[in-house]
């Protein structure tokens, strides 16, 4: 007679024998030689395998085929729960096979746990499988599969899944109404999260932290802040999940401010932030272009003892790298955990966004030497880092080498590469690679050539690009700037005057360029003419002593494009007024000696190193703006 039972603590687990037989030779295979035995089983051999080929493929399992160990529910669940933490899908299948030929063939609790297992191992074809040959089916198995298929990115099947089960009488609870709330904020509309909203309320989980959290979340992914703080402000007990949804949306509308308020309102509520948290928070922060909050918020995590693993690495060396401080992003990108394409990416970028094409075009070169596979954007970052820099020969051999990674060119690729022979003067080159493209040219290719024509003053070939930009959106802003600064350039002002009357009267409007540069850790932001900063007069006092030592140094600057009738005098004292001109005087009145100033405007950053600053440093900035 055999009786067994089961002991488990933390990471051993002890089956004990009770053997009464007639003779030894009643069990060949001798695992134990007394008449009670304890066999201990310890975590790590848990899924051991099977000793012999014609065993069942797991050494637990061989046992109860045996007879040695009798099967018991909450065996086979360690051995799922085992399954699941290391993703152990092939040794979940044999388990699923010995249960379907054991007495928990039906059971359905059983069945959830594995169907629960399928789905966490990334199996949904699996899980699917299993779902559909279920004879009964509760609240949790449809919730099981609903959740399977929104954590792997297939939010179709798991808003397609959650009608069927309310057809079917069943009540969602907290866990069902989460994961069907995450595949909401997947689509192209809220349109669904909201119906869905209607059953949380039904239900009175609209209260509750993980429905909650789920619901602001999903509001955020659409840009409804306002809804996604009205929900927040409902939830009785917030957790890190309700602060990083709210945070990362924010972050996600480019709303630094916000969402850095919001992480120093989770610090001070006692929380502590994640990986996600300070993701979000970096990337807040590199859209501010914020340098002196980031090196704050890098602190913190040093502090906390985090580590530079994974998408939180790279925000972080993204957050460094469009604030204007590529030797911080390197020392980051060195002392990652793990270098992967986002990494190089971000690195390719940062260097674009400095200037640096060279420096670019040598870390392409390095990743693809260790073999890093490129994608679509590891591309777009050279070309773009080429365009930048004139290197026009690289470029080519950029886009060549595409054909060779299987990779098509999308619309910013060939947007790219116009760009790039247009700065370099091949426009005829330009316009012949617009017509060769295999795709049909959008207003951003014929924009691109645009402004190299207007860069090299060619006329007939400008005209032409902007009246196929007109058929697309008459009413873009852009085109109509560059076709009159343009006719200005050329001295046809009557003709820039018409383009300017034209604007006015369909009611286009040129949003104004803006510059922004961080002092005593606050952003101050300048538009071209700019009378809303305080310290206007003071600004443009210290501007005017900067162009005249930069005009004893050979400066002349180019007021051919400024589209007013006016001597030369007054069509140069507008064209002092530009954005970044206005933030590098402010930063040179409050920037303490010896620090640098990072100012920045678009996808520019311009980097002045004030203790070397000189007149000939300062023409260089000036006439680089």
């Amino acid at each position: 007679m055999l009786k067994c039972s089961t002991f488990s603590s933390n990471k051993t687990y002890i089956v004990r024998y009770f053997i009464t037989f007639a003779a030894p030779a009643t069990f060949p295979d001798s695992d134990f030689s007394d008449d009670t035995q304890d066999l201990v089983i310890q975590d790590k051999d848990i899924l051991r395998k099977s000793h012999h080929d014609s065993g069942t493929g797991l050494h637990v399992l061989d046992l109860i085929h045996r007879g040695s160990l009798e099967p018991d529910r909450s065996l086979y669940n360690t051995l799922f729960k085992k399954c699941t933490l290391l993703k152990k899908l092939d040794e979940a299948r044999i388990v699923y096979a010995h249960i379907n030929a054991s007495l928990f063939k039906d059971d359905l609790v059983m069945q959830n746990t594995i169907l629960n297992t399928y789905c966490k191992c990334g199996s949904l074809d699996d899980a699917h499988k299993l779902f559909e040959e279920m004879p009964v089916k509760d609240m949790v198995t449809w919730t099981a599969l609903i959740t399977g298929y929104s954590q792997n990115d297939q939010p179709l099947n798991a808003l397609v899944l959650f009608p069927q089960m309310l057809l079917f009488g069943l009540k969602p609870n907290q866990f069902t109404l989460s994961s069907v709330l995450k595949a909401s904020g997947t689509g192209t509309s809220d349109r669904y999260g909201r119906q869905v909203r209607a059953f949380c309320f039904k239900y009175g989980y609209v209260w509750n932290v993980y429905v909650g959290s789920s619901l602001l979340d999903m509001y955020a992914r659409f840009g409804r802040t306002d809804d996604a703080w009205s929900v927040f402000d409902t939830i009785e007990s917030k957790n890190e999940v309700s602060w990083n949804a709210l945070i990362a949306g924010h972050a996600r509308k480019g709303e630094g401010e916000h969402a850095l308020k919001m992480f120093s309102g989770m610090l001070r509520q006692g929380f502590e932030p994640t990986h996600l948290t300070y993701s979000s928070v970096f990337t807040a922060l590199a859209s501010m272009g914020s340098l002196e909050r980031g090196i704050w918020v890098h602190s913190h995590v040093i502090k906390s003892g985090g580590k530079l693993v994974a998408y939180f690495g790279n925000t972080l060396l993204d957050m460094y790298a469009k604030s204007g401080s590529i030797d911080d992003a390197r020392k980051v990108f060195n002392r990652l955990e793990r270098r992967d394409v986002v990494s190089w990416n971000s690195m390719i970028t940062g260097y674009a966004q400095h200037g640096l094409g060279k420096e670019a075009v040598r870390w392409f070169a390095e990743m693809l030497r260790i073999r890093i596979v490129p994608n679509e954007i590891t591309f777009l970052c050279v070309l773009t880092a080429c365009s930048h820099a004139g290197l026009l020969d690289e470029g080519q051999k950029c886009l060549e080498l595409m054909k060779k990674y299987i990779i098509e060119p999308q619309e910013a690729h060939y947007v790219t590469m116009v760009d790039l022979l247009g700065r370099a003067g091949r426009l005829d080159q330009a316009m012949k690679f617009i017509i060769k493209m295999p795709i049909e040219p959008t207003a951003v290719v014929w924009g691109a050539l645009l402004g190299a024509c207007r860069m090299h003053k060619n006329m007939d070939l400008g005209t032409n690009a902007t009246e196929r930009i007109f058929e697309f959106d008459p009413h873009d802003s852009g085109p109509h700037v560059l076709l009159a600064n343009m006719y200005a350039s050329a001295g046809r002002l009557s003709d820039a005057a018409k383009v300017r009357k034209m604007m006015k009267e369909s009611g286009v409007k040129k949003e104004p360029a803006c510059s922004w540069v961080e002092t005593k850790n606050a952003i101050h932001m300048f538009v071209a003419n700019d009378d809303a900063h305080p310290q206007r007069e003071e600004i443009r006092k210290v501007w005017d002593e900067i162009c005249g030592k930069i005009k004893e140094i050979g400066y002349i600057p180019d007021s051919s494009h400024v589209l007013f009738y006016a001597d030369q005098q007054k069509r140069e004292a507008k064209l002092q007024l530009h954005s970044e001109k206005l933030a590098l005087a402010f930063a040179l009145m409050t920037t303490p000696h010896g620090f640098t100033i990072r100012i920045k405007k678009n996808i520019r950053v311009y980097v002045l190193n004030f203790k070397l600053a000189s007149s000939q440093s300062l023409s260089a900035a000036s006439t680089d703006f």
